[in-house]
């Protein structure tokens, strides 16, 4: 391959595929999530036999469970050892990396898996493979050839014939039965409390103006369960928060709940359930999580339906049915989340407002900073910032605090494998070049822990290659603070209860890692660590002025309290 890509060159003065090299590969994959994220269009990652397939480690399972259309190549070992064929094996590492199942490293997460045999049809064996990534559940596919068909030879008209690819279409979405639509429809004329959990909604931004136009139309209560993705604009009125667990009382409250795209909407053991005689409707192109190995909801219909598709057909049957939906009832409703979403709103801003006036150095101090000061420096006003959200146990307060509006403007990996953030940073600041999207600021919030899990020094090395700046914001808390929350979970009173995290082995200590300088070595990025309240706004605003001004990476160390 790399002799072709030479070639190429050569002959052609660029080569037919753009290679962005990088150093490891778990940050290829998450950079190419990051690009397919932000285009919609499938990316691929080429990595070394079955040693590169099992490097791209979390990151294949964050593009399936993110439900991202990458496609992974892998070379594998060469299935002849004395010469009978171009390409025998004639060093000695390839003996101990021929795999008996290369695919069974990654099957169980990708949607097509499968050996190419020959490069006479490899169009078709791409063709296919394309056809399963990009059709819903959307995901990933790995397909690997051994090193002989790598170097088969054949007459140059066969590689040079042209495919229709008119022929090879993405699966149609699915829509709802006439009958599921009749059925949600009047389910939610009828409610006196109707409610719509979202998940993943927002990766397809088409779907916020049938969504919004819904919740308009029946004055639907709007609620992101564990978001991958910003789903409705935060300032939207009838939007009333998000979460990533715990208690949720509007689970009880509700009469009627859509669970729309959405992986969990709720999590049973926090004491969450609707209440007796409440109706359930889940809408999902993967209704049953087939991925996964238990997962369950009570439900009184359940719909393998495109949410695009589905939110289309209630909203045209709403404008179609007027006469059903009782208008006092709606507009009592709209009145009551207008309300809520106020309170909701104004008790972020009274959170932050108190940790100022307390000089709590805090996450949501740090974020609603961060939200103020991009909004005041950024041509757009912040309108056209990119935020990638990696911050783990602060998943809530950066929504919260951050408050993102427009659609594709906050993402998340979609899945729980750590370290994605770094290199989808570079992922999506390539893609957004290619999708011509105008992002002023591209800002990541991650955790000290996430931070180390993406590998900084590849991912800085190749911000600066690739020339992507962006901004990387730690809450740095002094360890993994998620294992023990999750210890706290089962023995809230036991014995590591009562110890700090240096102790439970879940914390850096007083020797934490400079994280900034990492970036500064390995790209040449701006870094600066703060742990005063009084320094924190002008560090964020420096920071920001770093990127836009001298448009290299910049890395603020936000060191809150543990």
């Amino acid at each position: 391959m790399l002799e072709e890509l030479e070639r190429q060159r050569v002959e052609d003065g660029s080569t037919a595929l753009q290679i962005i090299t990088c150093p490891n590969e778990m940050v290829a994959l998450s950079a190419a999530q990051g690009f397919t994220q932000v285009t919609g269009k499938p990316s691929l990652v080429i990595v070394h036999v079955d040693v590169g397939t099992q490097a791209l480690a979390g990151a294949v399972h964050n593009v399936d469970k993110g439900r991202t259309p990458v496609v992974i190549f892998a070379g594998a070992a060469p299935f002849s050892g004395q010469g009978e064929l171009k390409g025998s094996k004639n060093e000695w590492p390839m003996w101990g990396q021929d795999a008996p199942d290369q695919a069974a490293i990654v099957r169980q997460y990708m949607r097509y898996t499968a050996q190419i045999m020959s490069g006479k049809n490899v169009a078709k064996v791409v063709m296919r493979a394309l056809q399963f990534a990009t059709s819903g559940p959307q995901g990933p596919v790995y397909l690997y050839a051994r090193r002989e068909i790598l170097e088969e030879e054949f007459d140059e008209s066969v590689a040079n014939a042209k495919l229709d690819m008119t022929k090879w279409p993405t699966v149609e979405p699915s829509a709802l039965s006439p009958t599921a639509v009749q059925t949600i429809f009047r389910a939610l004329c009828g409610a006196k409390f109707p409610l719509i959990l979202l998940g993943h909604t927002g990766r397809n931004i088409r779907t916020f103006p049938p969504l919004v136009a819904l919740s308009e139309a029946l004055s639907v209560a709007l609620f992101m369960a564990s978001p991958s993705v910003i789903c409705v604009p935060y300032s939207h009125p009838n939007f009333l928060g998000s979460s990533f667990g715990g208690k949720n009382e509007l689970i009880e409250e509700a009469d009627v709940i859509i669970i729309l795209d959405t992986d969990v909407p709720w999590i049973d053991t926090c004491d969450n359930a609707p209440h007796e005689g409440a109706k359930v409707f889940i809408i999902d192109s993967d209704p049953l999580k087939q991925g996964t190995g238990w997962s369950h909801v009570d439900a009184e219909l359940i719909s393998k339906a495109d949410s695009e598709v589905a939110l289309k057909q209630l909203l045209a049957i709403a404008q179609a049915s007027p006469q059903e939906i009782d208008a006092s009832l709606v507009g009592v409703r709209a009145k009551q989340l207008a309300s809520r979403h106020a309170d909701m709103i104004a008790r972020f801003d009274k959170l932050e407002a108190s940790l100022l006036e307390r000089s709590i150095f805090d996450p949501s101090l740090v974020l609603g900073t961060l939200r103020e000061a991009v909004f005041e420096i950024t041509p757009s006003h912040g309108q056209r910032t990119l935020w990638l959200n990696e911050s783990i146990s602060s998943y809530p307060k950066t929504f919260d605090h951050i408050r993102p509006d427009i659609p594709g403007s906050m993402i998340c990996s979609g899945g729980s494998s750590l370290g994605w953030a770094l290199g989808a940073a570079v992922g999506a600041s390539l893609g957004a070049q290619e999708a011509k999207k105008d992002h002023d600021l591209v800002v990541v919030v991650v955790g000290d822990g996430t931070y180390l899990f993406g590998v900084p020094s590849s991912a800085y090395w190749m911000a600066r290659r690739y020339n992507t700046p962006h901004l990387t914001v730690i809450l740095n808390n002094g360890g993994w603070a998620s294992p023990r929350n999750s210890m706290m979970g089962i023995y809230p009173t036991g014995y590591g209860s009562k110890v700090s995290g240096s102790r439970l082995s879940t914390g850096f200590g007083p020797d934490m890692p400079d994280f900034a300088q990492i970036a500064t070595a390995a790209g040449g990025a701006w870094g600066k660590r703060v742990s005063e309240v009084a320094e924190l706004r002008d560090a964020i605003r420096e920071a920001i002025q770093v990127v836009l001004v001298e448009n290299r990476c910049a890395v603020l160390d936000c060191v809150v309290q543990p």
